[in-house]
């Protein structure tokens, strides 16, 4: 009886902690996150209101807190204390200079609340924590790149941008930025251009200027998860795989990155499953090569033969 109390006294503590960082909360996005039901979820609500938290409540929007109301500094468990390292260390090396330096005066005012012992614990972790990457992520000579789109993205507002593509083609484009996502170790803007009339992607580390504009944007733009999934709906094949299974676990990091789908173990080799687009062949083949002496193709027959052609290409460079 008594761990239920304490299980539904960090909830309601928690609960509030959500209806502080937001705007509007709604129930059932509560009782999603804690795994309950609306009815409890009205039962803690209830009990934030008889404790005196000026909550208010709106059928069909959900729950707000009074503007003004304000509580005492929140004090953190070491372990939510330590995450706040993990995420300095991150934020460092994968955001923008601008980004970088809003993040730091947020987290210094974050630490000054600390106990003693807390700030004791985060500087002996801050010397070992250390992040390594090798890709650039960004155009040193623009350093607002992710508060330009942020805010775009929040104002639906237009930027514009002068891009330079990986065959060195530098355009001017005007677009309306859905969102931002980070894939294969790069980040890139997912935004409706009105040049293409159509959504595209682009690499931030390829952007040579970007200007937010007076314009709000021309349609209503969904989550971008929903476009990322179009834009993998094109047309693939299946391309199998037999690999000795020995190697495998040399290419397991790798392989995600062209088209793996599932992978079969029999006796000595693995047989995997690839999706591919074939207009990507000669990438997923410079891949292949770097194992392709402990692999068979499988099929398709037309694959192996596009292999052959790119080997006799090499031996008459040799």
């Amino acid at each position: 009886m008594m761990d239920d109390g304490i299980k539904k006294f960090d909830r309601v503590v928690a609960i509030l902690t959500c209806l502080q960082t937001k705007r509007t909360v709604k129930a059932q996005e509560l009782a999603n996150k804690f795994g309950v039901s609306l009815r409890t979820i009205y039962r803690d609500i209830k009990t934030l209101e008889a404790s005196g938290v000026p909550i208010i409540g709106e059928a069909g929007t959900g729950y707000t807190i009074l503007e003004g109301y304000r509580l005492p500094p929140i004090m953190f468990t070491k372990q939510e204390a330590s995450s706040f390292v993990t995420a300095e260390k991150l934020m460092n090396s994968f955001t923008d200079k601008n980004v970088r330096q809003a993040f730091q005066s947020g987290i210094d005012k974050i630490k000054s609340v600390l106990r003693g012992s807390d700030k004791d614990w985060l500087e002996a972790l801050e010397k070992q924590i250390v992040i390594y990457h090798h890709n650039k992520l960004f155009n040193d000579a623009l350093p607002h790149v992710f508060e330009t789109l942020l805010e775009s993205i929040a104002s639906k507002k237009q930027v514009k941008m002068f891009y330079r593509s990986f065959n060195e083609e530098h355009t001017e484009r005007l677009i309306e930025p859905v969102g931002i996502f980070n894939e294969n170790s790069y980040w890139y803007i997912l935004g409706y251009c009105l040049l293409r009339k159509d959504y595209r992607q682009f690499r931030t580390d390829r952007i040579l200027g970007l200007t937010i504009l007076d314009s709000s944007f021309t349609k209503e733009h969904g989550a971008v998860e929903n476009y990322r999934k179009k834009s993998t709906d094109e047309p693939k094949r299946i391309l199998i795989l037999s690999v000795d299974k020995e190697v495998t676990k040399y290419i397991a990091g790798t392989r995600k990155y062209y088209g793996f789908i599932d992978e079969t173990v029999r006796d000595n080799e693995v047989e995997m499953r690839f999706a591919l687009n074939e207009k990507y062949d000669d990438y997923f083949i410079r891949w292949f090569l770097m194992f392709a002496d402990h692999a068979t193709i499988v099929s398709p027959v037309d694959f192996k033969d596009k292999v052959s052609g790119l080997l006799e290409r090499i031996a008459l460079r040799l």
